[in-house]
């Protein structure tokens, strides 16, 4: 068999194995088989040398005419098996037009969220302005400056995350307020809400959690201005008929301290299984700032006076919205979040 007729029997037996190939895997493997660099193709082009001189023109011509050829022709069969492809493609993953869109769950804003707003516009609607501070905060900031040295028992009611013997995660967001009294003169008007932390972990405790405190310190302000001032946050929290007593307590940075309880906002007063059967839930701590806590500040016990509190916003919210269950604030569950 000569050159030209090992050409024409090349092109018949690339069209029969093209009419066979029906995937892309045969189709580049056929490719391979006659235009590879041992293909079949390749391989005359080799044989080019061992011809007459005078034949070697038309024979590669000849040649070249059949690579051209079978290059086109596969790329031709392959744009046709890919649109085969897509067509069975799409019989098996057809939409219908017609059935109604598909609704996605969502959540709403999170009730510590909406709980801090509303606590927030409250007392900026008193007139008090909101400060922020740091998490990790320094031992003298969240301890000394609030009256509460190295070896004060009041350290042992708060179980504190040390990074070092000198850093915290803050237990409580007070170290705020004195950074800010330290920044400014009275009068001082400040709230400041964010998150703090305590190695605690049961039903009823979480190692992080969120804190509102709040500040006022001025010339001439008294007990009565705090109590003024609380009772006011209740009644727009709760509802003003809800019933606001202060009952004597300790904190280590306000002298004299009471503690506010509200009347129970699932019996209203009459004694259920939230409340002990009291009546009573607490809901806060206050006082009036220890004039040791000035003395850090540069301020004059003589001239200024003033009062602070701090308050649970899980604590808020549960009573606010009737939940039970601590944990579901942390759990992201869709059905619990989406009630609110």
């Amino acid at each position: 068999m000569n050159l030209r007729q090992e050409i024409d029997a090349l092109e018949r037996e690339i069209k029969r194995f093209l009419d066979s190939c029906d995937t892309l895997e045969a189709l580049d493997q056929l490719r391979i088989n006659f235009l590879g660099k041992k293909g079949k193709i390749t391989l005359l082009t080799k044989r080019l040398g061992s011809l007459a001189k005078e034949e070697r023109p038309e024979a590669g011509k000849a040649i070249n005419r059949l690579k051209a050829w079978a290059t086109e022709a596969l790329e031709t069969r392959k744009e046709a098996i890919k649109t085969a492809l897509r067509e069975r493609q799409l019989q098996k993953e057809w939409v219908d037009v017609t059935l109604p869109g598909r609704r996605f769950a969502i959540g709403r804003e999170h009730p510590i969220t909406l709980v801090s707003r509303e606590i927030t516009g409250i007392f900026t609607g008193m007139g008090f302005e909101v400060a922020e501070g740091p998490e990790v905060e320094l031992d003298y900031y969240n301890f000394e400056a609030l009256n509460i040295p190295k070896d004060h028992p009041a350290r042992d009611m708060q179980d504190t995350f040390y990074v070092s013997d000198n850093v915290v995660l803050r237990t409580h967001t007070s170290p705020v307020q004195v950074r800010t009294m330290e920044k400014q003169r009275p009068p001082v008007r400040i709230i400041t809400l964010g998150a703090v932390y305590r190695c605690d972990s049961d039903v009823t405790h979480t190692p992080m959690f969120h804190q509102v405190e709040g500040l006022l310190v001025d010339r001439n302000i008294t007990m009565g201005d705090l109590k003024g001032v609380l009772t006011r946050f209740v009644h727009l929290m709760f509802g003003k008929d809800i019933g606001v007593r202060f009952r004597p307590s300790f904190f280590p940075f306000t002298e004299p301290s009471a503690e506010v309880d509200i009347q129970c906002v699932i019996c209203k007063g009459k004694g259920c299984r939230v409340c002990g059967q009291t009546g009573w839930l607490e809901i806060l701590g206050c006082g009036m700032v220890d004039p040791a806590v000035y003395g850090f500040v540069g301020y004059d016990p003589e001239i200024y006076s003033g009062f602070a509190w701090g308050l649970g916003v899980e604590r808020v919210a549960m009573l606010k919205y009737g939940i039970n269950d601590l944990r579901s604030f942390f759990e992201n569950d869709i059905r619990f979040l989406s009630q609110f």
